[in-house]
């Protein structure tokens, strides 16, 4: 597919316009998305989403980006920029286009047998998961409708019969709707429901498949343009454990240390300025095989190493999280000088000395004694975006007005 021919299936009318300049855009609608998108990809400039919800300090970051010269040497090739990042780690754009849009879009209808993409969108428009929510349905001729989470949470669900839909879900607005029988009820009417936004608790999942939820958890980032690997729901349903079946348009591999690598022809372009055509990336997240199915552990770089022991955060904060004495947590290593770092958990509220004792009994019986947390610290506000993502910043800034 040509750039032009991603304008016209969008609805643009003629040829290109030969507009060179950048151009950003914060998305409120899928109409007014469309009308945008149309346009730019007529043109031959680079175009960049960005969030609304962004502050001063992300955005003056992404204002900068654009004013730096493309590195790139082609305007039909990574001229479509997603943000990813923020404030933690500074906000950069991967760089997408027609043919990574594409794949990621024919990869996904092939791995869950869908001939056209019917979707209900409860995520922003400019994150990777509620954009390829809408541009899969515009390439496979399919259906949008974008609905208003907070009046799905209230109950106004939006009307789905007649065809196989499907929705993107974050793991926290999944706990929210699995607290309604009517919303679970709606739930039941998709082909799938796709989790992703950060890894997903087993009292979750369980209590998902308990509701019958035709649920699809699945691995994924900016830079893959989505799901890379994910469960069908008629394998979660009959009782697979944890862990994703790659998508036919991608390669996964683990290196000797469980490093994932990725290749395929969804892979970003590099972030802008830069420009790569590797179709590679190894995102820092540490996985294993598992009767054929990748689990992903964890990140590298948030690996705890606590007196010569590896601690995968994310196993610690399902353990907790699988107590059900708290309704979020995020678990982080903060620096000792006995251990080298130690296990601490933060939460959004407060416990008391009694239900925090009680917490730890638990989970001896599911944790290795080095994996416990040695403190709980309250942290309000809590810093986890409507995607899932958890500030880690933030919380080591907690960490360290606690220890003062």
């Amino acid at each position: 597919m040509e750039r032009i021919e991603l304008a016209r299936l969008l609805g643009w009318r003629g040829e290109s316009t030969g507009a060179r300049a950048n151009r950003s855009f914060s998305p409120s609608s899928a109409a007014e998305l469309r009308s945008w998108l149309a346009e730019a990809a007529a043109g031959v400039g680079s175009v960049f989403l960005f969030d609304r919800a962004w502050g001063a300090v992300e955005r003056a970051q992404a204002e900068a980006i654009l004013g730096e010269p493309d590195r790139g040497g082609d305007p039909a090739r990574g001229w479509l920029c997603l943000p990813t990042g923020g404030s933690s780690g500074g906000v950069k754009f991967a760089r997408h286009d027609q043919d990574t849009l594409a794949a990621a879009a024919a990869g996904f209808r092939g791995h869950f047998s869908l001939g056209t993409v019917n979707a209900v969108g409860v995520l922003p428009l400019h994150h990777v998961s509620g954009f390829m929510a809408w541009i899969r349905c515009e390439l496979s001729g399919g259906r949008y409708i974008q609905a208003d989470w907070k009046a799905v949470e209230r109950g106004e669900f939006p009307a789905i019969a007649g065809d196989e839909w499907v929705i993107s879900l974050v793991p926290t607005q999944l706990q929210r709707l699995l607290a309604s029988e009517a919303a679970s009820d709606w739930l039941r009417r998709f082909r799938c429901v796709l989790l992703g936004g950060g890894p997903s608790w087993p009292a979750l999942l369980h209590q998902a498949a308990g509701r019958r939820i035709p649920l699809a958890p699945s691995y994924g980032m900016t830079e893959t343009a989505a799901m890379v690997a994910a469960l069908r729901p008629e394998e979660f349903l009959a009782g697979a454990g944890g862990g994703y079946d790659p998508m036919p348009h991608v390669r996964i591999e683990l290196d000797h240390t469980g490093l994932v690598r990725i290749e395929g022809a969804s892979v970003f372009r590099g972030y802008y300025p830069q420009w790569s055509d590797a179709r590679r990336i190894e995102p820092n997240d540490v996985g294993a095989w598992e009767a054929g199915r990748l689990r992903i552990l964890g990140r590298s770089d948030q690996m705890i190493i606590s007196g010569g022991e590896k601690v995968a955060p994310a196993e610690v904060e399902a353990a907790i999280l699988s107590t059900g004495q708290v309704h979020d947590v995020a678990v982080l290593g903060v620096p000792d000088p006995d251990w080298g770092a130690r296990v601490v958990a933060f939460v959004p509220e407060p416990l008391d000395a009694g239900c925090e004792a009680g917490l730890i009994a638990a989970l001896r019986s599911t944790l290795a004694p080095f994996k416990l947390p040695k403190e709980f610290i309250v942290v309000s506000p809590w810093p986890r975006s409507g995607q899932g993502k958890v500030n880690r910043q933030r919380l080591l800034e907690a960490w360290r007005s606690s220890a003062r």
